[in-house]
């Protein structure tokens, strides 16, 4: 049973955003700190990224844990009631992630997800973004830290 009443759900729910969101700064954050410059939600591009390194051919991905099902993650649970939504929800979302970054790679783009709970150790998802991103253009290794 949900504690709220179905205006309260509403009202709540209306309020998650898409865009800037926290786990979303801390990336830009990082990445413009390794020296990496970007471009933010385009539009021309499938599935308007969160971020796109368009030098690197490069688009980053920041999703929730929740509402892109993060396999295995704490954050990935279904809520109890209105299931049937929930789940056709969740298999909407999954699938619409498969055709853009599909899309994407057809296009010739590099995609990265990172997920919201990778993001609150900085250290760490700087480690990983370096990496992956000298994996892509192994000539900038010499020129980034």
């Amino acid at each position: 049973m949900d504690r709220l009443t179905p205006a309260q759900r509403s009202w709540n729910m209306s309020r998650i955003g898409g865009r800037d969101t926290q786990p979303e700064v801390r990336v830009r954050s990082v990445l413009h700190r390794l020296g990496y410059r970007f471009r933010l939600h385009p539009a021309a591009l499938p599935g308007s990224p969160d971020v796109v390194l368009p030098r690197h051919r490069t688009v980053v991905f920041v999703h929730g844990c929740f509402w892109h099902r993060h396999a295995g993650c704490r954050f990935a649970y279904t809520p109890k009631t209105n299931l049937p939504f929930w789940l056709r929800k969740f298999d909407e979302n999954v699938a619409r992630d498969k055709r853009v970054i599909s899309s994407l790679r057809k296009l010739g783009w590099r995609a990265l997800l990172v997920w919201e709970c990778e993001t609150s150790n900085t250290s760490t998802l700087a480690q990983r973004l370096n990496r992956a991103m000298q994996r892509a253009v192994p000539s900038l290794r010499s020129s980034r830290r």
